[in-house]
């Protein structure tokens, strides 16, 4: 009995043969009638020689220094006037809307803010510092508000004085004016 099942698996499996000759067929028909084209090399013009002369110049991979917008002044008698010749202090590089107020603490019995830009970067002020695009005075921290007074141009010469704040609830752009 075991000898009869044993020969009858063995010839199930000699059966099971893949015929794959008509393939094989195909497949080398279809590699010789197939022509094989290869596109050739581009041809590469080559460029004029390029002289570099700007060796005393400016990096252009190095910030710019002291590089600020000179500022025309047209003044009248009589009228109020921001100081034009006051070295500018860091936050004075960003706009109001580019501020938000991150934290407030106090050291030495002196208030500070921490005062955050859009680039990410994070600066502390005090009373009496400046800050955003038109001469803003800091003269007020209190509870997370940050009060100033920014000084905008009228168009005639004079300088108009503007009371804004900045708080710890408001984001970059969202500020109270």
């Amino acid at each position: 009995m075991r000898v009869l099942a044993l020969t009858s698996l063995v010839a199930l499996l000699c059966g099971c043969e893949a015929k794959v000759d008509d393939l094989q067929v195909f497949v080398a028909e279809v590699k010789q009638t197939t022509p094989v084209s290869i596109e050739p090399y581009p041809e590469f013009s080559s460029k004029p020689l390029f002289v570099y002369s700007a060796q005393e110049l400016r990096s252009p991979f190095q910030h710019p220094r002291n590089m600020g917008v000179e500022v025309q002044v047209a003044s009248q008698p009589n009228c109020a006037q921001p100081d034009f010749k006051r070295a500018k202090e860091p936050l004075e590089k960003f706009g109001i809307d580019a501020l938000s107020v991150t934290g407030v603490f106090t050291s030495n019995g002196k208030k500070w803010a921490l005062i955050q830009s859009n680039t990410g970067s994070l600066f502390k002020a005090t009373v009496g510092n400046h800050l955003g695009l038109f001469f803003g005075q800091i003269n007020n921290i209190n509870n997370g508000t940050v009060s100033f007074t920014e000084m905008l141009p009228d168009g005639a010469g004079c300088w108009q004085k503007k009371q804004a704040t900045l708080t710890m609830l408001s984001k970059a752009g969202e500020n109270n004016v």
